[in-house]
């Protein structure tokens, strides 16, 4: 996803010129990972798996994906997808790198949906690929996904087609399919709609049991993307049951609350999936551009800091939090151990240094062996995980110098089963030597003629920052278009950022972010220098 343009042509509730048939019976054989049966999405062991879980763009912010999956499954998702790049429109993530994020899934125990974003829109969006390109792409990565058949669902293709030339869609998944198969991939196989997502003209719905049939280990499930086309409770279950109805598998892939196309209804959304049994996954984890940063769950990729519409879908209605379960993969299925070891005892801090302290509690008890403690963070009765340990002490890393933390720990099993919290402790780091009061990081993303950047502001000190004012100067002829979380102007390469009023104040020891996008005629750079209230501050 980045900027949906449906252009709805008919009402959602039109019937189409031919509907739904029933899917084949036909079941390939001894299914080693994820497959589908009578429309349902079973895991390895067999077990119904409901996805609930978020999107989130490693693609553009690589180092950001091992602290988010471990946020994201703390925040109790069960799955995640994770966009990737075939090479074609942004920075190629290639087999190594693949196999990191499927690595990280599996060590938070989640289940990883990846799917390849270079044809989001193709025929209408003038850079996208077909999806043949992102069939040449799983195929080069083919090492990274062969034996994680448990854990991964291989989603072909973002958004393959925009509002021209759907009609292509068909077949065009229907040899995508077929050629991923042949090529050796015996994973659940996801794919998306045309239009943008949206599927308004009923094309992969009136057309998926041919698709599914097409399938020789009939093991794809459907994808639709639900934002303004779908803004009725009304629109939302004639779509989802059609499938229901026929027993083809189907899941929202993407959604929002809120969107520039339309006002998607989020609750209908989610009571539907909840009624029926479908999975869902939020767009997305942080890091929105474009003008459509209210769909970011967390501000800045810090979970501490929900936005509302993190907070309506982790903890609302029919959320993640209340509705989520597990993949059975992870605790050997049906009957495994249920029982969840006892909360650790009260951490101690020691060895504090200006960007570290150092942990020790005593030991939880498990009925079958604790193996392993997860540390996290208490702001304001928010969590945040920030450490991992097999062991009972660890050091925790990248804190601000001269503030003061507050941690806790949990106990986990083998089979995934959490303790309570154990007590809180409350340390300080040191001030540190020549520390500046504070440190800008300043997030390019750049593509050639255009750009986007999130800059946090991190105030060092133990006083809180009333109102400021952020200067910087472009390394080149970068203009900006548009701004969020914070005002700004702009004299020759000169940048003056000033708060609003709900990103005024900067907290002892924490942070602001806000966002901007802009243009250029001879490349993007990073900002060599910052200044916060005319003081200097550390590049970070």
């Amino acid at each position: 996803m980045r900027t949906k343009l449906a252009a709805a042509t008919g009402t959602i509730l039109a019937v189409g010129a031919s509907l739904l048939a029933a899917a084949p019976a036909a079941q390939a054989a001894a299914p080693s990972g994820f497959h589908v049966s009578e429309g349902r999405l079973l895991d390895a062991n067999g077990e119904d798996f409901v996805m609930r879980g978020v999107n989130h763009a490693h693609t553009w912010y690589p180092d950001r994906t091992d602290q988010a999956l471990k946020d994201i499954k703390a925040k109790g998702a069960n799955s995640v997808r994770v966009v990737l790049s075939t090479g074609d429109q942004w920075t190629r993530n290639d087999a190594a790198d693949v196999a990191h994020v499927v690595a990280e899934c599996k060590e938070n125990r989640l289940i990883c949906v990846l799917e390849a974003h270079d044809t989001t829109g193709y025929g209408e969006a003038g850079a996208a690929v077909p999806l043949s390109e992102a069939v040449d792409y799983w195929l080069d990565v083919k090492s990274a996904l062969v034996g994680e058949e448990k854990y991964v669902i291989v989603n072909i293709g973002n958004e393959p087609h925009g509002n021209s030339g759907y009609s292509a869609w068909t077949a065009d998944t229907r040899t995508a399919i077929g050629r991923l198969r042949a090529g050796g991939l015996d994973h659940t196989l996801m794919v998306d709609a045309p239009n943008w997502g949206q599927d308004w003209s009923f094309t992969m719905r009136d057309n998926a049991a041919d698709v599914f049939a097409a399938d020789p280990d009939r093991n794809t499930v459907f994808d639709i993307h639900m934002y303004g086309v779908y803004d009725t409770a009304a629109e939302v279950r004639d779509y989802l049951n059609r499938f229901v109805s026929a027993k083809l598998p189907v899941v929202v892939g993407e959604f929002g609350d809120m969107h520039s196309d339309g006002d998607p209804d989020e609750d209908a959304i989610m009571a539907t999936a909840q009624s029926l049994g479908i999975g869902y996954l939020g767009w997305s984890w942080s890091g929105n551009g474009g003008g459509v940063e209210y769909l970011d769950l967390v501000q800045g990729f810090d979970a501490s800091r929900p936005t509302a519409w993190g907070q309506r879908l982790f903890d609302g209605a029919d959320g993640i939090e209340a509705t989520a379960e597990e993949a059975s993969v992870f605790s050997g299925g049906t009957g495994g151990d249920t029982t969840a070891p006892t909360a650790p005892g009260t951490p101690t801090a020691s060895d504090a240094t200006s960007t570290s302290l150092r942990l020790s509690w005593p030991a939880a008890t498990d009925d079958t062996g604790v193996t392993g403690y997860d540390v996290v963070r208490v702001d304001d009765g928010r969590e945040t995980t920030v450490a991992a340990s097999a062991t009972t002490a660890v050091t925790v890393t990248g804190l601000t110098a001269n503030t003061r933390y507050t941690f806790a720990v949990y106990a986990r099993d083998a089979a995934g089963n959490r303790s309570p919290r154990s007590a809180t402790v409350t340390a300080g780091t040191t001030p540190g030597s020549g520390t500046a009061a504070c440190a800008v990081e300043y997030r390019l993303s750049d593509w050639g003629s255009s750009f986007n950047a999130e800059v946090t502001i991190r105030n060092r000190s133990d006083r809180a920052v009333d109102g400021w004012e952020l200067s910087f100067a472009f390394p080149g002829d970068q203009r900006i278009n548009s701004v969020w979380n914070a005002r700004a102007t702009q004299d020759g390469r000169t940048v003056r950022a000033t708060h609003e009023s709900w990103t005024r104040t900067i907290p002892a020891g924490g942070s602001v972010s806000f966002g901007l996008s802009g243009s250029s005629t001879g490349g993007n750079g990073v900002p060599a220098a910052f200044t916060l209230n005319g003081s200097a501050c550390a590049a970070s």
